[in-house]
């Protein structure tokens, strides 16, 4: 198990025991301006110790200290004479491991609570006598371990807060984190810097010239090739490492004929104008399309596009490679590492328990199949960032507005925007109809407040009427949609105004299209892309 990076700066380091809070643990320290990080619920005591971190947090989880195959963590833990605080199943788990009695009750406590204080913990200061707060758990804690005192209680639990002060250990039977406690972010304040003694010293600019020192470190002087997709992922992890490495960085835009309208002339305008990175257009719009005729079934459209883009890629790396035995470099004999937009949610996969609970709905097609394939070093200088923060991050950098805050864009592109067969003559449909969405969302002033607005061509025609003429057309949906992470979303109900203005101009202005439909559905138990 890799072992979090030491680091001069304050951290938090949080045992993820499969909350579905854990994430949010993480994010509010992290806006207290400390670096916060998740790791496994079972690292070892001698891992952490080595970490250095300033404190430690147990998150909830959905187990019973009890249940056959419950997770359990590393008892030295409490004798590193690191401050810990456990929510919830941490709670009970810090109870149960300490000599502490933890039982079922056979009641939960679910939802808002009122926490009455007492005994002037550190851990409230400054919070007045009574909190709201928001609880959920089954198990509860009847007797606590020696040298526990109770500093907190609701109508439904005699040891709602408690605390060996001596020992720098603190429970809390409901979850702080979340918003239904309004307050919560002044006590995870207290843990942290008046018992914990962090400073404020995680910042944007820290982050990035620590990142790039990283970068230079692990590559040295060899080169770096990045597929650069005009995301916001990508288009921050390539600004970054230019600034880390200059020239040593060459990035591959690969236009797939399923991009949208003027998205080539962007990036080529950003990355190769703006910033002056080396930057290797290729276009195999062709290619993709020739290999997507007569194709329906949607995992098939991603399968192709995945594994033509491999081929593609490499073709281009040793394009690249005999462009440079040209112009005379033979120094660093190729490409060493593979640079990839990777962030910290896709890196919380691999150390919560069994993973992320979410199971994978349908195939996703990024740069991430390339390393087995193609034998690079990953070089991914943003895995330790929230997407927020790689929005902070790019801004910081000099990205423009239109790339940081654009919204999420599909890897197979319009490609699961098309129903049905992608040909380029539903393609331009597509691509005309998606570019008024935005452009209306823009002009509203409401395309920087959803998560995604996009159009999808839908494999319907119906009857319509245009001047005197019967027409029989295609179909095209809107899906507006607002959502934190796209792991949950709902339908965006925008000005009715809106909709009839992109309805019309579609109808109007793109051949080929006589109905506009909205797709009113959330996810779950719908997906937001239709394929």
């Amino acid at each position: 198990m890799k072992t979090p990076a030491s680091s001069t700066h304050s951290k938090i380091l949080i045992l993820d025991f499969g909350s579905q809070y854990t994430q949010v643990i993480a994010r509010r320290i992290r806006e207290c301006q400390v670096y916060s990080e998740i790791v496994r619920f079972d690292m070892p005591a001698a891992e952490i110790a080595a970490a250095k971190p300033h404190g430690l947090i147990l998150s909830g989880g959905p187990a019973s200290v009890y249940d056959k195959g419950a997770p359990q963590m590393d008892p030295e833990i409490f004798l590193l004479g690191i401050p810990v605080l456990g929510i919830c199943y941490g709670l009970m788990l810090m109870a149960h491991d300490l000599g502490g009695k933890v039982v079922f009750t056979g009641r939960r406590e679910y939802g808002a609570g009122m926490l009455h204080l007492k005994n002037g913990s550190e851990l409230f200061d400054g919070l007045g006598n009574q909190l709201d707060v928001w609880n959920s758990h089954g198990d509860e804690v009847t007797a606590l371990p020696k040298g526990f005192r109770v500093v907190g209680t609701t109508e439904g639990c005699n040891f709602a807060a408690v605390e060996d002060r001596q020992r720098k250990l603190y429970g809390l039977q409901f979850h702080p984190e979340v918003a239904h406690t309004p307050r919560g972010k002044e006590i995870l304040q207290n843990f942290i810097y008046h018992i914990c003694h962090c400073a404020m010293d995680w910042t944007m600019g820290s982050f990035i010239e620590e990142a790039c020192a990283r970068v230079r470190k692990q590559v040295g002087d060899q080169k770096v090739v990045l597929g650069l997709s005009g995301g916001v992922d990508s288009s921050v992890t390539a600004a970054l490492l230019h600034k880390a490495i200059g020239d040593q960085l060459t990035c591959i835009f690969v236009n797939n004929g399923l991009l949208r309208a003027r998205e080539e002339e962007i990036v080529q305008r950003v990355f190769g104008e703006n910033f002056h990175v080396r930057l290797k257009y290729v276009d195999a719009s062709e290619r993709f399309l020739s290999l997507l005729k007569g194709v329906t079934d949607p995992e098939t459209k991603r399968k192709r596009i995945g594994n033509e883009f491999i081929k593609v890629f490499q073709q281009a790396t040793e394009e690249l490679l005999e462009e440079d035995r040209r112009n005379g470099d033979r120094k660093h004999g190729g490409y060493k590492f593979l640079a990839q937009g990777t962030l910290y949610p896709d890196v919380i996969e691999s150390v919560s328990i069994g993973g992320n609970p979410a199971q994978v709905i349908k195939s996703h097609h990024n740069v991430g199949g390339l390393p087995e394939k193609m034998h690079f070093e990953l070089v991914e200088p943003v895995r330790q960032l929230f997407k927020d923060e790689v929005r902070q991050a790019g801004l910081h950098l000099g990205l423009p507005k239109e790339i940081v805050y654009r919204q999420p864009f599909p890897g197979p592109g319009l490609a699961v925007r098309t129903l049905g067969e992608v040909t380029p003559k539903r393609l331009s449909i597509l691509r005309e109809a998606d570019m008024i969405v935005q452009s209306e969302m823009e002009a509203a002033g409401w395309y920087y407040k959803v998560w995604q607005s996009f159009a999808i061509l839908l494999p319907v025609q119906s009857v319509g009427v245009m001047g005197d003429q019967r027409t029989y057309e295609n179909t095209v949906a809107l899906r507006i949609v607002e959502s934190q992470d796209g792991m949950t979303a709902d339908w965006v109900r925008i000005p009715y105004e809106l909709l009839a203005r992109i309805s019309n101009r579609i109808c109007n202005e793109v051949k080929g299209v006589n109905r506009v439909v909205l797709d009113i559905s959330s996810k779950p138990p719908s997906t937001i892309e239709w394929e």
